[in-house]
């Protein structure tokens, strides 16, 4: 399981998320408190907005708590909106193009999870990336292609729809093909102007995942796993949840591919 973190308000410096709290995400890469896995050292990245409507990129194989390049991208750079990834694999190499987050256009993309079996149905996964996207598939990793999936199910008119749609698919490949549990997930995405975030599985033992609206900072943290341990605020999203973050505002909508799996 991966660990990962997001941000959307007002400009602050990336580390403020990434480096600096008691539970950073990069302590989380070497002791997470809320997942299988306490170490997730293979590989990290970030995906965040500034004056442009695609997002700048910065991945890597490395560790997250020993690249100094991270350190001092993350104590210069200020953005309003971004996406954070450590990495622990689930199967598929360690390598740049399997880091997190992935792009396409003005779109970003994180996941942690599983999906059940995933070598016994690679090949039909990637079916569902049409010719015209497919170009954009750069790894071998399910998240990478849950995600162009997505975009192929038109993640930008509906986003909740599009990865309803594509998680369906692969849920029913799971069930097909695959293995329990057929899908895990935590999700955030963002398309420069809102942030989506979804918490879902199929045996009801989704990772987990909480939010904080900050007031000194006017801004809102979306994390794996709350990023102080004394702070008493943070709000667990519940399994099965769609929210959509812009602004101050939040709406949490059901989350259900499963009965688009079932009616299949």
């Amino acid at each position: 399981m991966c660990r990962w973190a997001a941000y959307i308000g007002a400009p602050i410096f990336l580390e403020d998320i990434v480096s600096r709290p008691g539970h950073s995400l990069i302590h989380q890469s070497q002791c997470a408190t809320e997942c299988r896995t306490a170490i997730n050292a293979d590989g990290f990245g970030i995906a965040w907005y500034g004056d442009r409507p695609e997002p700048g990129l910065y991945r890597d194989v490395m560790p997250a708590w020993s690249d100094p390049n991270l350190r001092s991208l993350v104590a210069t750079v200020k953005s309003g909106l971004f996406l954070a990834h450590v990495r622990a694999s689930t199967g598929t190499a360690t390598s740049r193009n399997n880091c997190h987050p992935f792009t396409w256009g003005r779109w970003s993309f994180m996941h942690n999870g599983q999906v059940g079996g995933y070598d016994n149905f690679r090949r039909h996964a990637e079916m569902l990336i049409p010719d015209t996207l497919y170009p954009a598939r750069k790894g071998a990793t399910d998240s990478e292609a849950l995600f162009l999936a997505a975009v192929a199910e038109g993640l930008e008119e509906d986003p909740r729809g599009a990865m309803e749609r594509a998680a369906a698919a692969f849920i029913r490949l799971a069930r097909e093909k695959g293995d329990a549990p057929h899908l895990r997930l935590t999700v955030a995405m963002s398309d420069g102007q809102r942030l989506y975030a979804m918490r879902y599985a199929t045996d009801e033992q989704a990772p987990s995942l909480y939010h904080r609206w900050s007031p000194t900072r006017g801004g809102r943290a979306v994390v794996s796993e709350p990023l102080e341990r004394g702070e008493q605020d943070w709000l667990e999203i519940p399994e099965a949840s769609f929210c959509t973050f812009e602004g101050d505002g939040l709406t949490v909508e059901p989350f259900l591919p499963c009965r688009l799996a079932a009616a299949a």
